[in-house]
């Protein structure tokens, strides 16, 4: 009886397993027989190099049930204690609209989807940043804005770079903040300048002009609240030729003059407050805009208006589509990861509210920062300024005993600076809270009505915004931002905007080298809890101890599936982990006295990301030949190694490599760099194919970066958010990052900030804290396995009608595979670009296409992918060859055939005309599995030569809708 009940019991614990990896028992023994091995661990011993697998199992503990792991972590998120925070810096309480919430942030149509880089099947969310970008030009006053930063404190990084780039000032190399920007906002920027070999001045606002400086950063309104006219101090730097930069708040700006009609060159900030919850730090979007001179150093992504092949309007991601493959070192920046998702939720809390719904949200906070500050100067209580938006500093000489008052009433104010506390007041305050407020400060018995004062406020009016600044213009009069305001019309347009879009909840999506596999919904649940999503980031320690618990157990776990001594989850995407751990390769050198070691070894085949991450940790790159199997060629890495000895700082490898396969030589590479005193840094795009088996710290590399959003489920919600720590040896735990507000336990205090909030994107670490939990220690390697067998039957399968480009040990592939489309490119005259285009109209998004290999499709099916679906993409794609073969045989030209027209629309298929050599049927449905669930495109081909030549970033004019 009590067998029979642990058996019971092991299979409930399995349960989970089971429903991550997508192929049942009899699907992998089929798979295997074609494969020709007896079971998964003989392909796994064919695939990966006996040295480098593991000895001993991962000791993350068994798997647990979905219900044992929300209830667990439940009872850690109760040690959460959330209080009202006034806190401010950047961090607000918000409303979350719930039909925002549950049709967006908590919908898979949206939060499975990927980069919008086909842009035919992603109409939807590339219409919801075109939003984001129409909302941050209006309430700017600039030309031209991104689709989204990281979060505020990097985007103010990313403007010190642009005004680098742009300023007329070329011989000044000093940046200067002003003392009231943001403390985390200074830790960034000052990071990234010490990389860049910038100096940083920071002080009073007026003193800019006092500088030799290419560009400065003031804060609109200041971290403490107040409200200044800066067009003098704008104008002060645009006359040294630098560049004036602006961090605003953005529901200030509903009410105050935009920055960009005060002149300044760049406005950015965090959209958080629109709709956003503060997560503990994360994730958040970031709002940038610039002028339109400026438009070549623009960091991240510009969403465009361009034409499709019929002339009707289409959207697509502009200029910087791939700017790191392509530019690689050359690139602005190396942000591959925007922050789609929080974006699109704060576009949509500006859609649902409308202009006048924002200004009523805008002029409620200002009204009770006015009640408050009105009751309190009439107590006597000094306020350090006059004027204000929603912040108060009240200089004080019983700070202590306000805020112990606060705490015990379950209140957080800002309390950085000797004497003086901040309250900031937010969409969330309620009159109740201001009365709360009155007693914490003052005392009970106080005597104010808020009634009493918010009349008198009303009578005299509010002087607290200076008349110079009070916004006159209109803002959001676009159509989009005026029609969807009940309910039933807002989910409206959210569905009928998530219909444009292909994600994962409808087909599998393959692409290489970015592991869309499954996020389950067990794994989504908690992000929306309260107890995680509604802690400001710089809250007290004690009250976050749930997260602290979870972060811990996150932190350990990775430790051991890495084989590192250390994690830093402070890097919200994988270009930013690339760049912290470079940083503290860097900081490493130079606490050996080793400061001249500045010279990155990169292999032709690696991301680009990487050569873009090691330019900005101003290192000098060096490329490393790949031989024709596509593995580094150990005798170009030799000569270099040990031309650069002297000045070596590290290699940047991926593992497997970009190709695909378990390079043989991992463990000599990581032997040479050491050898010449280098480190060795594992770039973890493609740690999917290690977990479990594996791993980098035991393979000999020094730090290695996590794709929280690849291999360790986190969504890629449409382009973003993604979360990249680093994990490091011994030696570098030292060197990771910091944080000047929260200190970060187990690295040097003084190490700089990478991200704004000390735990970067902390909302959706319970994602992965989760899967890691429901999987345990067993079925993580699973997964490895699975996504090896699932890639290798893909590989046997396709490689009947095209060749594989690239293969390891015994004719194996890792966890993807690269299908060289050259030889019938040459043959028919068909690109690999028809080939992606066609595959839309079989319900599939394309595989990565020309990367690492012009002409060529990387396709990755993941663990989570069935043996059916896999059989469906392979119909897919040797219907598209014979497609292929009827133009090479002359029954289609290269003209008029199915691929060149691809991908087909409803409208294309049903229009009047049809004058091709092909069925309009066929077009449609080319095999009968299409039938069954058809995913219609938007819009045709899509002319980006057009969107490039003809630059429009924001909504149509409202004549194009009328048409």
């Amino acid at each position: 009886m009590s067998n029979a009940k642990s058996l019971e019991e092991l299979e409930q614990k399995q349960d989970f397993i089971r429903r991550h990896i997508g192929p049942s028992p009899a699907q992998v023994s089929d798979m295997l027989s074609a494969l020709e091995v007896s079971s998964v661990q003989e392909l796994i011993d064919q695939t990966v190099p006996a040295s480098i697998r593991l000895e001993q199992p991962l000791t993350v503990g068994q798997s647990r049930t979905e219900v044992e792991t929300l209830s667990y972590l439940k009872s850690v998120a109760s040690k959460n204690k959330v209080f009202k925070s006034y806190i401010g810096q950047g961090y607000h309480p918000t409303n979350v609209p719930h039909v925002i919430l549950r049709n967006v942030l908590e919908n898979p149509g949206w939060y499975t989807a990927y980069t919008p880089y086909q842009p035919e099947i992603a109409q939807g969310r590339l219409e919801s940043l075109l939003n984001f970008q129409t909302m941050t030009l209006d309430l700017t006053g600039l030309d031209l804005a991104s689709a989204s930063l990281l979060d505020e404190s990097t985007a103010a990084a990313e403007a010190m770079g642009l005004a680098k780039r742009v300023s007329k000032a070329k011989k000044a190399n000093a940046f200067f903040i002003a003392d009231d920007v943001h403390t985390q906002t200074i830790d960034v920027v000052t990071t990234r300048a010490e990389q860049f070999g910038f100096e940083i001045i920071v002080g009073k606002a007026a003193d800019a002009v006092n500088h030799d400086i290419f560009g400065a950063l003031f804060q609109y309104p200041t971290t403490s609240g107040e409200v200044v006219d800066i067009t003098d101090l704008i104008a002060g730097v645009q006359s040294k030729k630098a560049i004036a930069c602006v961090a605003a708040d953005i529901m200030s700006l509903l009410l105050l003059k935009a920055p960009g009609k005060l002149g300044a060159d760049v406005v950015l900030g965090s959209a958080q407050r629109f709709g956003v919850p503060m997560g503990y730090g994360g994730p958040h979007a970031a709002f940038f805009a610039t002028r339109d001179a400026y438009k070549r150093s623009l960091p991240g992504r510009i969403i465009g208006v361009s034409k499709d092949r019929l002339g009707n309007d289409a959207l697509r991601m502009a200029m910087q589509t791939r700017e790191q493959h392509i530019r690689r070192d050359k690139a602005n920046s190396n942000i591959c990861t925007a922050q789609v998702l929080l974006a699109n939720m704060a576009a949509f809390y500006a859609v649902y509210h409308g202009p006048q719904g924002l200004k009523t949200i805008a002029q409620r906070i200002h009204r009770f920062a006015d009640i408050l500050a009105s009751g309190l100067k009439a107590k006597g209580i000094a306020l350090k300024h006059s004027t204000w938006f929603d912040t108060l500093t009240i200089v004080s000489d019983n700070k202590n005993d306000v805020t112990a008052r606060a705490i015990a009433k379950g209140v957080n104010f800002a309390t950085n600076h000797e004497g003086e506390y901040s309250i900031s007041v937010s969409e969330t305050t309620t009159r109740a809270d201001i009365t709360e407020l009155f007693d914490i400060i003052l005392g009970e018995g106080h005597g104010l009505s808020v009634d009493a004062i918010a009349a008198d406020v009303e009578a005299n009016g509010s002087e607290s915004i200076p008349a110079s600044l009070v916004r006159d213009d209109e803002v959001l009069t676009h159509p989009n931002f005026n029609s969807y305001h009940s309910e039933t019309d807002m989910l409206r347009y959210i569905k009928r905007l998530e219909s444009k879009d292909l994600s994962l909840n409808h087909s599998m999506i393959s692409l290489g080298s970015c592991t869309m596999k499954l996020n389950a919904t067990a794994e989504m649940i908690p992000i929306t809890w309260p107890e995680f999503a509604n802690l400001h980031p710089f809250c007290p320690l004690d009250q976050a101890e749930g997260y602290q618990i979870m972060i811990n157990e996150l932190h350990d776990w990775l430790v051991n599936i890495t084989g590192y001594d250390a994690v830093s989850l402070q890097p919200n995407s994988g270009a930013q982990g690339e760049y912290a751990g470079l940083i503290a390769i860097r900081k490493y050198h130079e606490s050996r006295g080793d400061a001249h070691r500045n010279v990155c070894l990169i292999p032709s085949s690696a991301h680009g990301t990487n050569p873009a991450s090691a330019q900005m940790a101003s290192m000098k790159i060096v490329v490393v030949n790949c031989d024709k199997n596509g593995n580094v060629d150990m005798a170009d890495l030799k000569a270099k190694a040990e031309e650069v000895s002297e000045n070596l700082s590290c290699i940047m490898i991926t593992y497997p490599s970009t190709h695909g396969v378990y390079e043989e030589t991992i463990r000599e590479i990581c032997d040479i760099i050491h050898e010449h005193g280098g480190q060795v840094y594992m770039d973890g795009a493609n740690m999917n194919a290690q977990v479990g088996v594996t791993s980098p710290g035991f393979i000999g590399s020094d730090v290695s970066h996590l794709n929280l959003h690849k291999t360790f489920c986190i969504p890629h919600g449409g382009g973003g958010p993604g979360v990249g720590p680093i994990g490091v040896k011994s030696h570098l735990a030292p060197f990771m990052p910091n944080h000047s507000v929260i200190n970060v336990p187990g690295t040097n205090i003084g190490n700089g900030a990478v991200s704004a909030a000390p735990y970067g994107s902390a909302a959706i670490l319970p994602i992965s804290w989760a899967y890691i939990t429901m999987m345990g220690s067993e079925g993580l390697k699973q997964a490895t396995e699975m996504a090896i067998v699932n890639a290798n039957y893909l590989t046997h399968e396709l490689s009947k009608h095209f060749p594989i480009l690239y293969r390891g040990r015994n004719n194996r592939v890792a966890h993807e595979c690269i299908v060289d489309l050259r030889p019938l490119k040459e043959l028919s005259g068909i690109t690999e670009m028809d080939v992606a285009k066609r595959l839309q109209d079989y319900g599939f998004h394309s595989p990565t296409m020309s990367f690492p290999v012009a002409g060529t499709l990387m396709i990755e099916p993941t663990e989570s992918e069935s043996k059916g679906e896999i059989d469906r993409f392979i119909e897919a794609m040797v219907s598209i060859k014979g497609e292929i073969e009827k133009v090479i045989s002359g029954e289609w030209s290269i003209e008029n055939n199915p691929l060149v027209f691809a991908p087909h629309t409803q409208g294309d298929v049903l229009g009047n005309e049809w004058e091709r050599a092909y069925d309009r049927f066929y077009a449609a449905f080319p095999v009968p599995s299409v039938a069954k669930d058809k995913f219609w495109p938007t819009v045709t081909r899509i002319d980006d030569v057009y969107g490039d030549r003809n630059l429009v970033c924001s909504c149509p004019a409202v004549e194009t809708y009328r048409d």
